[in-house]
């Protein structure tokens, strides 16, 4: 049973990496080829202007973009100067939730389509509040504001240090408790 149990393992293993090796390779020619969609900002408030660039349509390419996902509809990618990158721009409604949002391009070339990621925000990056100094959880701290109750604190720890090794050592005399 157990070496059955093996066997199966094996030749179940075996076959998914060959399966592996020969869809690699069409996978990666088709990623080298199509490149991607690259969104700036990546993250957006509604109201805000999004960039859309891709170099998957060649050099002196042109595509259509699709951010219909996201309610701002279609918008076109022009050939940009020098690197064969497509870049075309659209707002984000005002009445757009926050979510992630998939952007779509297609060259008009070979109908190829490509994606990027927007995510719309309430607050930008710029408006985002980060917190600053200690957390004010009400039990204390050994960085509080008050040295006299750090201290108090302190205190109490060693007395029951203290108090616990007296009454350890007693026991390990023989007096009792």
């Amino acid at each position: 049973m157990r070496r059955t149990a093996r066997l199966l393992t094996g030749t179940a293993l075996a076959a998914a990496a060959v399966g592996l090796t020969t869809a690699a390779p069409v996978y990666a020619g088709q990623a080298v080829a199509g490149g991607g969609l690259t969104v700036y900002p990546s993250s957006v408030v509604p109201g805000e202007r999004a960039v859309v660039t891709t170099a998957a349509c060649g050099k002196g390419g042109s595509a259509a973009g699709d951010a219909s996902a996201v309610g701002a509809g279609a918008f076109p990618l022009a050939p940009g100067t020098g690197e064969g990158e497509a870049t075309g721009h659209f707002e984000v409604p005002p009445s757009a939730q926050p979510g992630t949002y998939e952007i779509v391009a297609t060259c008009g070339d070979d109908e190829r389509r490509v994606t990027g990621d927007l995510v719309v925000t309430l607050t930008s990056a710029a408006e985002r509040v980060y917190p600053r100094g200690s957390v004010k959880t009400g039990v204390g701290g050994a960085l509080g504001p008050d040295p006299v109750q750090t201290a108090a604190g302190v205190a109490a720890l060693a007395v029951a240090a203290a108090g616990g090794t007296w009454l350890l050592h007693r026991r390990a005399r023989g007096d009792g408790i």
